[in-house]
């Protein structure tokens, strides 16, 4: 019977069968953990006597709560003391049970999200939870990765499974040419916008067609990170020759590499295999694109104008955002841009940005952070110098962390200022009490930091290349 790459990595990790009464048991192969979902569970295991069942399939980093500025004395200037007790908490946790830990002395320490993958930690075929809902990150390796709440993180802990039903499954078919300036954060931008916020509800989402091939694993993970934001379970896509190549020569890859790939290659979706629902877009629809309300569905090209408030609720977003149907969110005026998050932090984000910033100054009215992933893009970056355009622009060149995301470290706006992040929420206060967020790609987020207005960035990219016709060969 021909299998979607949902079933096969599923089938492959069912310890027991989903019954009419009881969850399926479902082993999980990959455990993520920080410190903001895992003080509490450790607390349960030592109040019930338990230990850490595999601490070989855990792997732990700081994140959330860490600060992304260096005093001058080398001190770190944690927001709260209660950030300063999660982040020791977690290193003390993880050292009693054995847990391999990317604390302030790793060179790999950085977003949960970002680190997994460099490490190679994060395989094809391998289910992966983590205290943290854009865990869906990881399927952009063809693994089935989904976050948990922190009761669930105490289970997994325990026992290395977890009890849940199955989802049923959706593609999400794009094939054609994406137009200049369209990056993968716009298509999961325009995705969520035409399903909805509820679209994925119940679903596992494989995303499909040349768009999602033809994509880099950067990209890839940009368009799996947001699958959540759709209200899907995970978000997927099926291993290929740019998985195996991300993945050769990582610390956690196997030592037969050739079997894993081949291996990998059989979990793409079969021929024939059913989908219980397939929406399918066309690349060519699809343009640059910016959030205007508080939530990842209300986003529109930046091109198009606001569309009509049907609800109390759309009204209420809008009111939030001090923005009006019928107008346009390009010419906006903007306080901050945020350039990070386990969305768009990796080397391929960072370049997009510099490409537009370099020679450029951004706006005096403007407050521009970047923020690395991880102390390896940190490193890489500076590497080849990007650090040194975002500085001679005028933006914070900060160190790793999850940041201004979602505000839990201290970098947040203040109430009533707009902020243009490719983060992947806008919610109301997400980013500070007041705070009004647009999300939108890297390259939109440098072009906007450049204005001081949110900026179409194919206003300020260099034109494509045409295509030469083939005149053949003179007579």
């Amino acid at each position: 019977m021909a299998k979607t790459l949902f079933d096969k990595v599923w089938d492959r990790h069912v310890v027991i069968p989903e019954t009419p009464e009881h969850p399926a048991t479902l082993y999980i192969g990959l455990h993520l953990i920080h410190e903001v979902t895992s003080p509490q569970a450790f607390s349960v295991l030592k109040e019930r006597g338990l230990s850490v069942r595999r601490p070989d399939r855990t792997l732990a980093t700081i994140d959330h709560s860490t600060p992304t500025l260096i005093s001058p004395d080398g001190s770190r200037p944690y927001v709260t003391p209660q950030a300063e007790r999660q982040v020791e908490t977690l290193l003390t946790n993880a050292k009693t049970h054995g847990i391999e830990t990317h604390g302030w002395d790793s060179p790999h320490r950085g977003i949960v999200h970002v680190m997994s993958p460099e490490l190679g930690a994060t395989q094809p075929g391998m289910t992966i939870v983590c205290g943290d809902s854009h865990t869906s990150t990881h399927g952009a390796f063809g693994a089935i990765a989904f976050g948990i709440g922190t009761t669930q993180v105490g289970h997994v802990l325990a026992n290395q499974s977890i009890l849940m039903r199955k989802p049923k499954t959706m593609a999400i078919e794009i094939n054609g040419t994406l137009g200049h300036g369209v990056t993968p954060k716009d298509i999961i931008l325009a995705i969520i916008a035409k399903i909805g916020i509820g679209g994925g509800t119940g679903y596992a989402l494989e995303y499909r067609g040349n768009v999602f091939e033809d994509m880099s694993m950067d990209g890839r993970m940009t368009v799996c990170n947001m699958s959540i934001e759709a209200g899907a379970r995970c978000g997927m896509i099926a291993p290929d020759q740019t998985t195996f190549d991300y993945l050769k020569g990582r610390k956690y890859t196997p030592k037969d590499f050739n079997a894993a790939c081949k291996d990998w290659l059989s979990l793409q979706t079969d021929k024939g295999a059913k989908f219980d629902k397939t929406v399918i877009m066309a690349a060519e629809d699809i343009r640059p694109m910016v959030t205007y309300g508080t939530h990842p569905g209300m986003a529109i090209a930046i091109d198009s104008l606001i569309p009509p408030a049907d609800t109390a609720a759309d009204k209420s977003a809008l009111d939030y955002m001090q923005v009006t149907s019928g107008t346009a969110m390009s010419g906006t005026k903007i306080n901050r841009v945020f350039i990070g998050s386990c969305t768009n932090s990796r080397m391929e984000d960072l370049r997009a940005a510099a490409n537009i910033l370099r020679g450029q100054s951004i706006a005096q009215s403007v407050t521009a952070i970047v923020v690395a992933g991880s102390e390896t893009i940190k490193a890489e970056a500076e590497a080849e110098g990007l650090h040194e355009v975002f500085l001679k622009a005028g933006a914070q060149w900060r160190e790793p962390g999850c940041s201004m995301c979602l505000g839990m470290n201290g970098d947040i706006g203040a109430p009533g200022e707009l902020i243009i992040s490719t983060s992947n929420r806008n919610f109301a206060g997400r980013q500070g009490p007041g705070v009004r967020t647009v999300l939108a790609s890297p390259e939109t987020a440098a072009a906007s930091a450049i204005t001081g207005i949110i900026t179409d960035p194919r206003s300020v990219m260099a034109p494509p290349i045409p295509c030469k016709p083939n005149l053949g060969s003179p007579a």
